[in-house]
């Protein structure tokens, strides 16, 4: 039986799957929900920091463009407070007791630490499905906390082209 369930989100197309895998787990155990996103530098819509060459970095225009930066990661990290609170709402909605964490980091490191300080008896996270030298390469935050969680772990497999059967020359057009 699961009491405390921490779901790691990243904001992909997955991330819907594996949320709603959460709640109904959550849902059929009766336990409280722990919902997690990893803020990085490396994630889609993510402010990027002003690399400038030839520019003294203690020049007034060096200033404006960190001050801009901060603004703006100020501004992402919002956002993702919004997308998960939303997240917690809709949980509420299925008579889940949810709260939310938003961290920053590594994210296979982040969501094992957080699952033993909050005292999480199953994670769930997803798969995008990279094996092989992508895997290397990315890495694989699946993996990392499948090994490493002091919990039961639920991975949530994603959907990729190749497995759904897409005619090639409709793989080739969705590249």
């Amino acid at each position: 039986m699961y009491s405390r369930i921490l779901v790691a989100l990243d904001r992909s197309e997955l991330s819907e799957m594996v949320f709603q895998k959460a709640i109904q787990v959550a849902k059929a155990m009766q336990a409280n929900l722990m919902v997690l996103h990893v803020l990085s530098h490396e994630e889609p819509g993510a402010p990027e920091p002003p690399i400038i060459l030839g520019v003294d970095y203690s020049s007034s225009i060096s200033a404006e463009l960190w001050q801009s930066y901060r603004e703006q990661c100020a501004i992402f990290e919002q956002n993702q407070m919004d997308y998960l609170r939303s997240l917690t709402n809709e949980a509420a909605k299925h008579g889940i007791q949810a709260e939310f964490s938003l961290n920053y980091g590594n994210p296979g490191r982040v969501i094992c630490d957080l699952a033993c300080s909050w005292e999480a008896d199953l994670v769930v996270v997803g798969r995008r499905g990279h094996s092989g030298l992508s895997e290397l390469f990315m890495g694989s935050v699946s993996n990392y906390v499948l090994h490493r969680a002091p919990c039961s772990v639920l991975v949530v497999q994603g959907k990729s082209l190749k497995k759904t059967g897409a005619p090639a020359a409709e793989m080739a057009t969705a590249s």
